[in-house]
């Protein structure tokens, strides 16, 4: 049993080829890698350099699920990262209630928001933020996140409620404007050795915070927010009974792949609809990127259009009462003209 790295082998001179022959010296020719898109990729690129004397077989094991499984299917890991994140922002949803106060909450999912708005779904949390809703080409500004979350409150304020939970996703802080995460934060960030954003070292939630409380405080109003940050409570839960259920699917057909000799390639295992349907490592790298297929939020999807649908957000139909956008525009000092046009970009979706 090999235990857990995150070194990647790619980015050491050398180190591809060292660990074909450490494992090769080990007498290794079966192996079961078990992560995300990195260890996936870490494994793509040791079997590739062992040129058939080692069979791989990757198991896809990530909460962010954004692995490119067949018809949807989830990673595990994540249904149960899932139920234990919709049971602590429940319990948010009440305090927030008994408190008057709002909460920003920051959950795992580099490259995909999956889990932020799985958990936000289905805890009806008051609104969830994911990169995928922001334009893929360009930086992700502060600013921007910044006004979601500003309007959620003013909207709610002026239906009657002073409290909520909102759930962002941790990418966010991947896609922030260098320089303008070094600006905010006071000091630059570190990469890890597969070139990512220490995400870890970012508090997200914190620069959100600041942003906010800030704004109201300009306008001559104390605004407080909580921020709480779900990522390794998460990923380190008991698994819930599908998951428990799922790893003995893939870990079971994972043996019986490498074990196959109709099998000859390394693969990714995934079991779709009961059956054993490998994914092979060509069909799992992009091709233009040359790193693992990311499955992100698909913001076109019914599914999501449900989950927006349940947020309370700034919409067009919001712009179309006079009398809300009248009392919002009140609470930032503005006349209703200036906020449509101050914040109407918001309501394009």
């Amino acid at each position: 049993i090999l235990r857990t790295s995150r070194t990647n082998p790619a980015k050491i001179p050398g180190g591809v080829e060292n660990a074909v022959k450490m494992l090769q010296k080990l007498g290794i020719s079966y192996m079961v890698t078990t992560g995300g898109d990195d260890t996936a990729y870490g494994a793509s690129q040791i079997a590739k350099a062992a040129k058939g004397t080692i069979k791989f077989a990757h198991v896809p094991k990530t909460i962010d699920n954004d692995l490119p499984l067949p018809n949807n299917l989830p990673t595990f890991g994540y249904q149960t990262a899932r139920d234990l994140g919709s049971v602590l922002v429940h319990n948010l949803m009440e305090d927030s209630k008994t408190t008057d106060r709002w909460y920003v909450v920051v959950a795992m999912g580099r490259h995909a928001g999956h889990l932020a708005l799985g958990i936000a779904k289905s805890a009806a949390a008051t609104l969830a933020i994911v990169s995928e809703e922001f334009d893929p080409k360009k930086p992700i500004p502060i600013d921007g996140v910044a006004d979601i979350i500003e309007t959620s409150i003013l909207k709610r304020r002026a239906l009657g409620r002073n409290h909520g939970v909102v759930v962002v996703a941790e990418g966010i802080a991947e896609r922030l404007d260098p320089e303008e995460l070094r600006a905010l934060q006071g000091e630059s960030v570190e990469l890890d050795s597969y070139g990512h954003i220490q995400l870890a070292d970012v508090e997200l939630g914190k620069l959100i915070k600041n942003v906010i409380e800030k704004r109201f405080a300009e306008r001559g109003e104390k605004m407080r927010l909580v921020e709480i940050n779900i990522g390794y409570v998460l990923r380190c839960a008991s698994p819930i009974p599908y998951d428990q259920e799922y790893t003995r699917d893939l870990g079971y057909n994972a043996v019986r792949y490498l074990l196959n000799p109709k099998h000859k390639k390394n693969a990714m295992i995934t079991v779709d609809n009961g059956k054993l349907t490998p994914l092979t490592f060509e069909k799992m790298i992009n091709p233009k990127t040359k790193k693992t297929e990311v499955r992100y939020v698909d913001v076109r999807s019914d599914s999501y259009k449900v989950a927006r649908s349940y947020m309370v957000r700034l919409d067009q139909q919001d712009l179309l009462d006079a009398d809300l956008v009248g009392r919002m525009a009140g609470y930032v000092k503005m006349n209703s003209k200036e906020f449509i046009k101050r914040y109407g970009y918001l309501a394009k979706y």
